[in-house]
């Protein structure tokens, strides 16, 4: 377990670094979602309301659950947005353990598009 973690920091430490040569700054885990919900809304960058961003960032965490099919893209909705319903509760955990969980799938989310 213990190698399989520092593998994950790793890993993320490298996606964070490889963002900071794209953006300037080093994200949070929070901005790479973010990031996520405007990639997934395919609208670019442009001003978003307060609540908007709140709703990209439930998006992404949505779409990267999905990738262990924890949620399942419903529909998406006249303006562009994507909606999501859960298919299966996502393990009850510590914070340390979600925060880990959540890790693991923004890394997966990213490899996968590498992928593509």
């Amino acid at each position: 377990m213990a190698d399989e973690s520092s593998n994950l920091e790793h890993r993320w430490t490298n996606l964070r670094a490889s963002m900071m040569k794209t953006f300037g700054k080093k994200p949070d885990l929070n901005a790479i979602l973010f990031l996520i919900g405007i990639q997934e809304l395919g609208r670019g960058i442009s001003n978003f309301t307060k609540e908007e961003k709140q709703d990209l960032m439930h998006s992404a965490t949505c779409k990267v659950f999905s990738l262990s099919g924890f949620y399942e893209l419903e529909r998406v909705d006249q303006e562009g947005w994507p909606h999501y319903r859960s298919v299966k509760p996502i393990p009850f955990t510590n914070l340390k353990d979600q925060e880990r969980m959540l890790k693991w799938h923004i890394l997966e989310y990213f490899d996968r598009a590498d992928e593509a």
